[in-house]
C-alpha cells in the first residue's frame, strides 16, 4: 500500500483504476485472501453498520451510564414531520450517525470504523449517501474500500487516537474518509476524492477530546451527527468542482501536528474541556457517584 495521497493519485492515474479497486487489491495481497473473499467481508461490515444505524430509529437506546439516548428516534420523528429545516436525507443522516453511536455506548456491536467513539458517521455518511443515490450494495461496500484507503494513509503518517490527537484525529479522519468514499460513489475522480478529505480536515483541526466521564458518549454522540454532515456537504462542494488549495497529505500533516500540540488535558483524559465544566463535574458524579 502506498504510504501517501499522492502516490496513491499516481498510481490510481497510471492504471485508470478507483481508490477502491486499488484498496481491494492492496488487501487482497497483504491478506492472501482473493478480492472476492476481501469485498464479502467488506459487506459484511456493512451489514454491521446497517444494523446498528437503524437500530436506534425506532427504539429508545439508552447508554449503560445513561447519559445519551433516545436521540436518534427524536430525530427520526422529526423528520417524518415534513417541518425540518435541511431537509429529510441531512437529518436521516444526523439520526443513522447518533443511532450508532447510542449503540456503542449500551455495548451494542458496531464497526470501530476508524474507531469505537467516531463509529456512527462512516455508516450515517455511506448508507445515508446509497439511499439518496439509489446505490447497490456492492456500490456501498465499494465507498467503504475507498475510506478505508484513504484511512490508511492517515494512520500511516498521523494518528486516529483521539488520546494522541483529539477529535479532530478520531471525528475528523473518520469523516474525512466517508466524505472520500461518497465522492467516489458519485463517480468522482481519485483527485476529487483527496480533495473531500483535504476539506473536512481543514474543517475540523483543532478539534479538541474532552468526553465527559471518559465516556465516549458526550459530546462525542453529537459530534459524530455534525460529523456525517460535514462529510455528505463537502461531498458535495468538491462535486461542484470545489477544490481544496491545501493537499490531502498537507492537512494530514497538519493534523498530527496539531494534535501532538495540544495539551494533554484536551486529549481524552477528561481533564479540559466540557469534562470539567460545572456541569460535566456533576454528570461524571451522577455516572460514578463520586
Amino acid at each position: 500500500m502506498v504510504n501517501h495521497g499522492y502516490e496513491l493519485l499516481e498510481v490510481c492515474k497510471e492504471r485508470n483504476i478507483a481508490i477502491w479497486e486499488y484498496t481491494l487489491e492492496e488487501e487482497a495481497k497483504a491478506t492472501g485472501l482473493t478480492k472476492e473473499q476481501v469485498f464479502e467481508k467488506m459487506r459484511k461490515n456493512l451489514q454491521v453498520m446497517q444494523a446498528a444505524a437503524e437500530r436506534g430509529l425506532n427504539n429508545k437506546i439508552s447508554s449503560v451510564s445513561g447519559l445519551i439516548g433516545g436521540d436518534a428516534y427524536r430525530l427520526n420523528e422529526y423528520a417524518k414531520t415534513g417541518k425540518t429545516l435541511t431537509g429529510t436525507f441531512m437529518v436521516m443522516a444526523m439520526a443513522r450517525a447518533l443511532s450508532s453511536s447510542e449503540v456503542n455506548a449500551a455495548m451494542g456491536k458496531i464497526v470501530a470504523a476508524p474507531t469505537a467513539g467516531s463509529c456512527g458517521i462512516m455508516p450515517a455518511v455511506i448508507i445515508s449517501a446509497g439511499e439518496r443515490l439509489n446505490s447497490t450494495e456492492d456500490d456501498m461496500v465499494k465507498g467503504l474500500f475507498t475510506a478505508t484507503g484513504v484511512g490508511i494513509i492517515i494512520a500511516k503518517n498521523a494518528t486516529m487516537a483521539g488520546a494522541e490527537g483529539g477529535c479532530q484525529a478520531e471525528c475528523g479522519s473518520a469523516a474525512a474518509m466517508a466524505s472520500a468514499g461518497v465522492v467516489e460513489m458519485m463517480g468522482g475522480a481519485p483527485d476529487q476524492a483527496l480533495n473531500a478529505a483535504a476539506i473536512v480536515f481543514k474543517n475540523i483541526l483543532g478539534l479538541v477530546c474532552d468526553p465527559i466521564a471518559g465516556l465516549v458518549e458526550v459530546p462525542c454522540a453529537k459530534r459524530n451527527a455534525a460529523g456525517a454532515v460535514s462529510a455528505l456537504t463537502t461531498a458535495d462542494m468538491v462535486m461542484a468542482g470545489v477544490v481544496s488549495k491545501i493537499p490531502f497529505d498537507d492537512t494530514v500533516d497538519a493534523m498530527y501536528k496539531i494534535g501532538k500540540q495540544l495539551p494533554s488535558e484536551l486529549r481524552e483524559t477528561a481533564l479540559g474541556g466540557l469534562a470539567v465544566t460545572e456541569t460535566g463535574l456533576k454528570l461524571q458524579k451522577q455516572v460514578f457517584g463520586k
